[in-house]
């Protein structure tokens, strides 16, 4: 593969640094090295790239749910109860972090305490600085990773990962795209190298902190072949800055097949590439999302679509899977509903643990599809960025070769059209642009044909909106009444 590398220089690091560590009071609390000296001195089992790498060699499937509120002390609590119950840790970043309006978290913080309860959806790390995020990190036994969804995450990640966390989510595109409407993707995809470049500043001081490009994206509807192309150019970005250690992640689209083959496929794709690129020193496994769609309101069904989620995590022999809970469609879940919601997993995941990977022929086919899907749309990504993929990305998405469905993005074309095929399955209704083979669009054409004469009506857009509500309604593919 022609694959243009271009690391960040370390001056150029530390001189945006500077402007990064002095955009806000908290920030000037980092101090890098001490920040090393405390992650050499973490116990092995407090070390998320660790616990990842044996999981994934024993083929165990680890469970980690999504906590966060705003306060210290009540968000230590908040994982301390979900402690016993995971074998992973959470801190879900609220969502005024996440576009850098530290003005209004401040105020969120002070009416949380006046209410004796969370008013922000998240913690406000940026906010509470460098010695509170540690004292969340020290009164904790496991792991524990940033989640967000930040597409300028760069004084985020200076100070929860000198504070000891070792792990971040995001991406330059899956942190932007999917939550923005006017974040350039150019701008977000260059902040975001700077994540990955102070990442491979840790590593060249002995300390691995693990990456993980956000995988479902606008989680609806998503084919594994927009979601995979993305999950592997934030992967190829992270390891030219110096990541060691990745997870790529998948959406749960709910057709079995397509999910575990979409699991499978991903890992191989992700050693192709890689590979290919001339990457050899990395450590990779995957993250298995469930159902980021719509919930129903009944918990009795909200859990019956986390068991459906837990299966096809287990049977595709995912590294971990994030886990609902039976409030989603209520809101901001509490501590108990989180805890529901990873026994049940736990549960079918023990239950199918000496089970065989599901391995059929129709899993090798879809397999091969998505294989096939992939690397066509990341040639041309190549192409159009004459080998500088980050260039290639930003065109790609300008010229709809890259189209992620449903996203609020300026920057993405959005003509590309999901709909499930009889069986459940994503399939591509409208193109758009994207670069795929006139056989591959042809057999998308004859799987929503195919559904289309079973219920008696044409391939219309209104089997689009059927499938958005088809789960919260009790069934997968949205059949006209």
């Amino acid at each position: 593969m022609n694959l243009v590398k271009r690391r960040m220089e370390r001056q150029e690091l530390l001189a945006i640094r500077e402007q990064v560590l002095n955009s806000w009071p908290t920030g000037k609390q980092v101090d890098f090295d001490e920040g090393v000296r405390f992650h050499r001195a973490l116990p092995e089992a407090s070390r998320f790239g660790a616990v990842l790498r044996q999981a994934d060699r024993a083929g165990k499937v680890l469970i980690q749910p999504r906590a966060g509120v705003a306060l210290v002390d009540e968000h230590i609590r908040l994982l301390q109860g979900l402690e016993e119950f995971c074998d992973l840790l959470p801190t879900t970043i609220d969502a005024y972090t996440r576009q850098n309006r530290y003005e209004e978290a401040a105020k969120g913080i002070e009416k949380s305490k006046q209410a004796g309860q969370s008013l922000l959806n998240g913690f406000p790390a940026v906010n509470h600085g460098l010695s509170e995020c540690r004292r969340v990190v020290t009164s904790l036994k496991k792991p524990v990773q940033v989640r967000h969804g930040t597409p300028d995450a760069r004084l985020l990640a200076e100070i929860t990962l000198a504070a000891g966390f070792t792990a971040y989510e995001g991406g330059g595109i899956s942190y932007n795209i999917p939550y923005t409407k006017k974040v350039p993707l150019e701008k977000s995809l260059r902040d975001w190298q700077y994540v990955d470049r102070l990442v491979g500043e840790y590593e060249d001081n002995g300390v691995r902190i693990n990456r993980e490009p956000f995988g479902p994206l606008s989680g609806t509807l998503v084919p594994p072949c927009v979601s995979h192309t993305v999950a592997l150019i934030e992967g190829l970005l992270a390891l030219q800055q110096g990541v060691k250690s990745i997870t790529l992640g998948y959406g749960q689209a709910g057709n079995l097949v397509q999910d575990v083959a979409a699991i499978a496929s991903l890992r191989e794709l992700a050693h192709e590439y890689f590979q290919a690129a001339g990457f050899a020193d990395y450590e990779l496994t995957t993250v298995f999302h469930q159902w980021m769609g719509g919930f129903p309101e009944n918990e009795s069904k909200a859990f019956a679509v986390i068991a459906w989620g837990a299966t096809t995590a287990a049977l595709a022999r995912a590294t971990k899977v994030i886990v609902k809970t039976p409030h989603e469609a209520r809101g901001i879940p509490t501590r108990d509903a989180n805890r529901q919601g990873l026994d049940a997993t736990r549960q079918v995941i023990n239950m199918l643990s000496d089970q065989p990977q599901l391995n059929t022929a129709a899993v090798d086919t879809e397999k091969e599809l998505i294989k096939r899907e992939v690397r066509g749309i990341l040639k041309r990504v190549l192409e159009l960025g004459n080998g500088d993929l980050l260039e290639g990305t930003v065109r790609a998405f300008a010229a709809g070769v890259i189209d992620v469905p449903f996203a609020p993005s300026v920057f993405n074309l959005g003509r590309m059209m999901p709909v499930r095929d009889n069986e459940g399955a994503v399939r591509i209704f409208a193109p758009g642009q994207m670069a795929l083979d006139k056989d591959v669009l042809e057999f998308h054409r004859a799987k929503v044909q195919e559904r289309a004469k079973a219920e008696g009506r044409e391939p219309v857009f209104q089997m689009v909106i059927d499938d958005i509500y088809a789960v919260s309604k009790g069934r997968l593919v949205g059949r006209p009444r």
